[in-house]
């Protein structure tokens, strides 16, 4: 599609009719390259002439165009237009992708940060923000036109309620839903009728402009690959349903000739700037420069993004990941190659929906790539043993009688071809609504003002739900107003029901909990040492809990404990009995959860949220440790990517939430740290957050083609996060001299001088005097830590905390901060232990 927005804007018609906005935007595309496929032309027909449009279309046969041809029409008729997506990274695509179109002043974005050119005829958010807005306003709500992308999350158990909202409220608004897995909508699209007043057409059954070819193969897997390759089917993505599985084919491959020497030396001069900063990523280096690549959500933003990069330009022949390349990424994918038809959900292991299957499979052969798609199911691994050995067997009867057939694992849930045809021939299953109502909800329809009664009546017993879930959405929302009306929230004057409380205009669109943060964070004592944790602490409790961080939490801890218990003499049966009272580290647990109970009685819609006390910033800070060496201790290689979104998410919100006059020096100075740590390991999404709140389509552009993205900035340019850096390092070895762990303390220091024996000749005169070395937060404090910084060469003094409180001895080091900025973290070289 043309980059230059002028001639699409150019060509907006005086007149509203129809056949003028048509032909007006069909000549458009025409110039640009194109021609309509006949889908596109219906359904753009349809949009014009004011119809709703349902568009189930396969993968590949053009539904964003349709979607610029609705933008189009709806300004063309002086209306404004939505667009939503599930997730804020394709809004922000989509985004730029309209200002190439459309123009700047004509684009603009709503997230539950922030909000860009909010006034604008086109409009890309997340469906939780339309559906907000249109619980707040009702049929007020300026959306004339709504486009919902990935329309089949209607179905998502819990998200499913924001992409339902719109369409029962926004009675004057036309729709334009979009999906390649919706099965059967007729009841959607009668609902939709009657609600708008406009017909609602179907656009669907349409063949894929490439053709899909389907097999299912006996032979091993790696067989399955090779033939593959040698067929010019690739690029292969074979598809796994656990990130294990994923890096654990791709390793296998490894050995396997799948690039050839002028494909991996053109790969290998592509990243050669690239940082593989992490374990993994070391890895994944070495993977990439074979020609395989690996996907999956628990990965760098940087390192996927760096596959798909990759993969766009046909470098990488093989990739091996979970199901999240059907979740709106666009890379050419010539063969699909699905492990297995089976998946856990999260509470069993079961068979693929048919919807599931289709979206996978449908990214497989991509228009103007490809003239022809593959999609090929591996058989069970005993299913493909037992055949070969049949084979084996040949027509000997007698070795026939010996085959010894292997069976299914235990747990396995059965499949084979017969799941497999009935998978492709299967239609998506019809949607099923998921209709919610909560605390926040109703305070919005509140707010709305006018009947609220009978806005609140329709939103429970006109939606797509059956009776008798109706009726147990009623009960919900009874008591919820009962609440809301105990706690003062909401008034009722006769049949006159309002809100007591000014509401603000984002309500319910940012970080939920932030309100119940604000209390909470006076209840910390500024003079505590550890007052910069504790507002640390506060904050993470209302951040979303990162599960695969806290099941390592509570693996460790509890490993910690049997070791603890056995040293004590505590029986087994008694261990495993104590073992279950203990879980990932909760700091403030008790007062939280206390002032969770206190400020939900007077503003009951926080028990719409979860607080969940947690320690992830907080453990990483108090063990000093980097963000390698958290992933290392705690054995989160594959989730790498959710322990940095985890905390980027809390840098954005203590940066959001946490008011000024609460920000001792320590606490800046973390918060600091905590940006820095992130922009150093991956800026990607600090980047993103930063694009979402300040676009620029250029950067955006340069940023999305580069397989190199920019280097972070120098490590001192911060000096503030690079003090904390220093602070951490040297009060590592404070932790270890206190645990006597002379080996992990030669390993630190040994290249400078300071190995075992000198460690241990040091601090024996410090044990002389003393019992022990302090490590709680009085020993943290930055008093007992002393800088010169007046040259690139720093002297640090890390003072002990003694059990006298004499303070009269230290660990004393150089810091160079040259050679930090080379190696990417604080260069420490003690010189010295002993009285200050």
């Amino acid at each position: 599609m043309s980059s230059d927005a002028r001639p699409l804007l150019d060509r907006l018609p005086e007149s509203t009719d129809a056949d003028v906005i048509f032909e007006a935007f069909e000549g458009w595309v025409a110039d640009t390259g194109l021609s309509l496929y006949p889908a596109q032309e219906e359904a753009l027909i349809e949009i014009v002439s004011g119809a709703n449009l349902i568009l189930s279309t396969p993968t590949g046969t053009g539904k964003s165009l349709v979607a610029v041809g609705a933008h189009f029409a709806a300004m063309a008729s002086g209306r404004r237009s939505f667009y939503t997506a599930p997730i804020k990274a394709l809004v922000s695509e989509k985004f730029f992708a309209l200002v190439d179109t459309f123009g700047a002043e004509n684009v603009g974005m709503m997230t539950g940060d922030s909000a860009v050119n909010p006034d604008a005829p086109i409009i890309c958010c997340t469906a939780e923000i339309l559906a907000n807005q249109a619980l707040r306003h009702g049929s007020d709500t300026e959306a004339d036109v709504v486009i919902m992308d990935e329309f089949h999350f209607y179905a998502d158990q819990d998200r499913g309620w924001a992409w339902q909202v719109p369409l029962l409220l926004l009675s004057r608004a036309q729709f334009v839903l979009m999906s390649a897995t919706l099965g059967d909508t007729t009841e959607i699209a009668d609902d939709l009728t009657r609600r708008t007043d406009r017909d609602t057409a179907s656009v669907t059954g349409v063949e894929r402009p490439v053709p899909l070819s389907y097999y299912y193969e006996t032979t091993p897997v790696h067989e399955t690959i090779d033939d593959l390759l040698q067929t010019n089917r690739a690029p292969v993505y074979i598809v796994h349903f656990s990130q294990a599985s994923a890096l654990e084919r791709a390793q296998a491959l490894a050995s396997a000739k799948i690039a050839s020497r002028e494909q991996r030396d053109e790969i290998a001069e592509l990243i050669a700037e690239f940082r593989f900063t992490t374990a993994f990523g070391k890895t994944l280096s070495r993977l990439i420069r074979m020609g395989i690549g690996v996907h999956h959500a628990g990965m760098l933003p940087k390192y996927r993004r760096l596959v798909e990069t990759l993969a766009q330009r046909g470098m990488l022949r093989v990739i091996c990941g979970t199901d999240t390349l059907g979740v709106g990424i666009n890379v050419p994918i010539r063969t699909v190659l699905l492990t297995a038809l089976t998946k856990y959900d999260g509470q069993r292991m079961r068979q693929l929906s048919a919807r599931e299957f289709h979206q996978i499979a449908g990214r497989a052969g991509r228009a103007g790539y490809d003239t022809t798609g593959t999609v090929v199911a591996q058989a069970p691994e005993h299913e493909s043993e037992n055949l070969k050995a049949i084979e084996k067997a040949g027509d000997d009867p007698k070795k026939k009688r010996k085959i010894i057939r292997k069976k299914a694992p235990d747990g396995f849930v059965s499949w084979g071809e017969p799941s497999f045809r009935k998978l492709i021939d299967a239609e998506p299953e019809a949607l099923r609504s998921h209709m919610q109502i909560t605390s926040a909800m109703l305070i919005n329809v509140i707010a709305r003002g006018g009947d609220v009664y009978a806005n609140v009546h329709t939103l429970v017993f006109d939606n797509h739900e059956p009776w008798k879930r109706q009726l147990e959405l009623a009960r919900r929302a009874l008591g919820i107003y009962r609440t809301l009306r105990a706690s003062g929230i909401v008034t009722q004057d006769g049949d006159v029901i309002r809100l007591a409380v000014d509401l603000e205009p984002n309500f319910a669109l940012n970080q939920p909990l932030s309100p119940f943060a604000l209390e909470a964070f006076e209840l910390i004592e500024p003079e505590s040492p550890s007052y910069a944790l504790d507002i640390i602490s506060v904050l993470e409790s209302t951040l979303d809990d990162p599960r695969a961080i806290l099941s390592q939490q509570q693996f460790v801890a509890r490993g910690e404990a049997v070791a603890a218990m056995k040293s004590e003499g505590i029986e087994y049966e008694e261990r495993m009995e104590l073992l279950e009272g203990i879980t990932h580290p909760q700091p403030l647990a008790e007062l939280l959860d206390a002032a969770y109970e206190t400020y939900a009685a007077v503003q009951p819609w926080v028990r719409d949220f979860a607080l969940s006390p947690k320690s992830v910033v907080r453990d990483m800070y108090e063990r000093a440790m980097s963000f390698g060496e958290f992933i290392a201790f705690y054995k989160l290689a594959r989730s790498e990517g959710v322990v940095l979104r985890y905390l980027s998410d809390a840098y954005r919100t203590a940066r959001q939430t946490i008011p000024l006059d609460l920000r001792t020096e320590d606490l800046t100075d973390l918060i600091e740290w905590l940006g820095e740590l992130v922009r150093q390991v991956d800026s990607s999404l600090l980047d993103e957050w930063n694009e979402l709140a300040h676009p620029d389509a250029a950067a955006h552009h340069a940023l999305e083609t580069a397989v190199v993205p920019p280097a972070p900035s120098r490590l001192t340019t911060n000096i503030r996060a690079f003090r904390v850096l220093v602070r951490n390092e040297l009060f590592r070895r404070v932790q270890l001299a206190a645990r006597e762990d002379y080996p992990a303390l030669e390993e630190l220091d040994a290249a400078h001088g300071f190995d075992a024996a000198a460690w241990t000749q040091a601090l024996d005169g410090y044990f002389t005097e003393y019992d022990a070395i302090g490590i709680g937060p009085d020993a943290r404090s930055s008093a007992l830590l002393v800088l010169d910084e007046s040259t690139r060469v720093w002297t640090a003094r890390q003072i002990f905390y003694d059990p006298d409180g004499d303070h009269d001895w230290a660990i004393e080091a150089t810091v160079d901060l040259d050679a930090s900025d080379d190696a990417g973290e604080a260069v420490i070289r003690v010189t010295r232990v002993g009285p200050a």
